[in-house]
C-alpha cells in the first residue's frame, strides 16, 4: 500500500498557512500528512526525512534560503515533487524564474481566499491530468472529491464569511466585540474590545 501522499506548506503568515491547510482538508486529504512552517530552514529538515510530495511555498527572496532553492533542495531528493508559489513582488524576472523551475503556480500577495483556492484547485486537476497513476491516488486519498479523469470540478467547502467591525466574536472561550477590521500582509486582523493587539481572524470563532 502506497504512503498517503504529503503537502509542505512554507509561509511567515499564519493565516496564510491555516488557510492552505483547510483547503487540502476540503479536499479530503488527512490532517497529519499536511505539514506547516514558517521558514524554508524548518522545512528542509522535515524533507530530509520526509520529503513532500506537494510543496506550497513562499518566494522568500530575501531569505538566506528562498523558496526556489528550498524545492531545489527537496526535488534533489524527491524529483517527483511539485511547487505552487506564492511571492509579494511578481517581476518578470521572479516569474521568469518560477517558470524555470515547473511552478504550477505563482501567486501574488496579499491575495484573497478565493485567489487561493482557484489557483490550488486548478493545478491539482492539472496535474491529475497529466499523471493518470497520481489522479487514482489524488481521488482515492480525497474520497472522490478530486477526479480529474471524470472532469468534475473539486467541491469544496464554503469559505466563512470575513469578520466584520460590529460583530461578536468567541476568543481564548470568551465573547468580545469586534471595534475594527484591517487587512496586513494579507492576512485579516480584528481589532477587540478589551484586547490590546490585533488578533488574526482564522484565531475567532463565532
Amino acid at each position: 500500500m502506497l504512503a498517503p501522499l504529503q503537502f509542505f506548506v512554507v509561509d511567515p503568515l499564519d493565516g496564510v498557512q491555516v488557510f492552505a491547510r483547510r483547503l487540502l482538508e476540503g479536499y479530503g486529504f488527512r490532517p497529519e500528512a499536511i505539514h506547516c512552517f514558517s521558514d524554508p530552514g524548518s522545512a528542509l529538515t522535515e524533507a530530509m526525512e520526509a520529503p513532500p510530495d506537494f510543496l506550497i511555498t513562499d518566494w522568500f527572496g530575501k531569505a538566506d534560503m528562498t523558496g526556489v532553492a528550498l524545492y531545489e533542495h527537496i526535488r534533489n531528493g524527491h524529483p517527483t515533487c511539485r511547487v505552487g508559489f506564492m511571492s509579494f513582488q511578481v517581476t518578470p524576472e521572479i516569474e521568469a524564474a518560477a517558470q524555470a523551475t515547473g511552478s504550477r503556480f505563482l501567486l501574488k500577495k496579499p491575495f484573497n481566499a478565493d485567489d487561493l483556492k482557484k489557483v490550488l484547485q486548478t493545478s491539482m486537476e492539472a496535474l491529475a491530468q497529466e499523471r493518470p497513476e497520481l489522479a487514482a491516488r489524488l481521488h482515492a486519498e480525497s474520497q472522490g472529491k478530486l477526479d480529474a479523469r471524470h472532469q468534475r470540478r473539486i467541491e469544496l467547502p464554503p469559505l466563512p464569511p470575513p469578520i466584520r467591525a460590529g460583530e461578536s466574536v468567541r476568543f481564548d472561550g470568551k465573547l468580545h466585540h469586534v471595534m475594527a477590521v484591517v487587512i496586513s500582509k494579507g492576512e485579516q486582523l480584528a481589532q477587540l474590545q478589551g484586547i490590546k493587539d490585533l488578533v488574526p481572524a482564522h484565531k475567532l470563532q463565532r
